[in-house]
């Protein structure tokens, strides 16, 4: 069972960082769908809250590969299984900010969130946020079997 979850998880987040890469390499797909979005002054349009830059965009995807890693240390995929105690407690570490995101910083993400109506909030609401909590607690199992 944690075999399977793990291979879940290491699988998702090696997918999410390969999308960054992309990303951050300047590929446009889906970019409108994943930064958060804040109404225009004066207007009811609605505009990026930020532009992501190429290398911030790779660090995360690093952070992200790393968290597959990690899954991959605890587990023994390639190595035996490696229970230390700090390795337990950076995942659940992981976990606790997976969880902090899906609730949100009270003003653009999370599922407590202010700004709404753009398709960034849709989807923050009904995936991305959910994703967090789910993936959150599969690390927890990961990190405490």
């Amino acid at each position: 069972m944690t075999l399977l979850l793990a291979q879940w998880l290491v699988t998702i987040f090696a997918v999410i960082s390969l999308v960054h890469v992309y990303w951050a390499l300047g590929g446009e797909w889906a970019a409108v769908a994943v930064v958060p979005q804040v109404p225009q002054e004066g207007s009811a349009q609605l505009r990026p809250a930020f532009k992501p830059r190429g290398w911030i965009t790779l660090v995360v995807a690093g952070g992200l590969l790393s968290i597959a890693v990690l899954v991959c240390l605890r587990v023994g995929w390639c190595l035996p299984p490696l229970h230390h105690w700090s390795l337990q407690w950076v995942i659940s570490a992981i976990a606790i900010l997976l969880f902090a995101r899906a609730i949100g910083d009270s003003e653009l993400v999370g599922f407590f969130k202010e700004v709404k109506g753009s398709k960034f909030a849709r989807l923050d609401t009904w995936v991305y946020s959910p994703l967090c909590v789910v993936l959150g607690a599969g690390l927890l199992a990961v990190a405490w079997v």
